[in-house]
């Protein structure tokens, strides 16, 4: 059996299979190539997150902001509404009261000086109702992302 074994060494060429390179004969190049992928890599996550967080921050701060004014006009309907029923009882009573010229009573001309107050400043919310839901996100933060962007690119 040695003889077979020893005809078979003979037999086969000598192909060793090298073991792959250690760790530090790796080259520089490949360290430095993998290195920048993960960087670019981490960067366009952060980026992304950047962008979600400011994105969502933005959004529910204008959210906020959009209820608080809703409130708002809803209160002050409601002190329009208020206003015109005593607007409607007290000229009620005055006619009952046979009063005249019931229109150019100071009483009557203060409410509705008020009302039309009351009117004015709702109109100035709905505008600002209106502005707040047509905001984009500032300026500023756009153009930084835009920049994080053309960087990771």
């Amino acid at each position: 059996m040695d003889e077979q074994k020893k005809d078979l060494q003979e037999q086969t060429p000598d192909t060793k299979v090298q073991p792959p390179p250690l760790p530090e004969e790796t080259s520089d190049v490949q360290d430095s190539e993998q290195h920048d992928r993960f960087k670019e890599t981490t960067g366009k996550i952060w980026d992304g997150t950047k962008h979600a967080w400011s994105t969502a921050a933005f959004k529910a701060n204008q959210y906020k902001k959009l209820v608080q004014k809703k409130i708002d006009l809803s209160a002050l309907h409601k002190k329009i509404h208020v206003a015109h029923g005593e607007l409607g009882k007290l000229i009620d009573d005055l006619r009952e009261a046979g009063e005249k010229n019931i229109l150019n009573l100071a009483v009557v001309k203060e409410i509705l000086t008020r009302i039309d107050e009351l009117k004015a400043e709702a109109v100035a919310l709905e505008e600002e109702v209106e502005k707040i839901r047509n905001e984009e996100l500032p300026l500023e933060q756009a153009q930084e992302e835009d920049e994080s962007e053309d960087k990771a690119e």
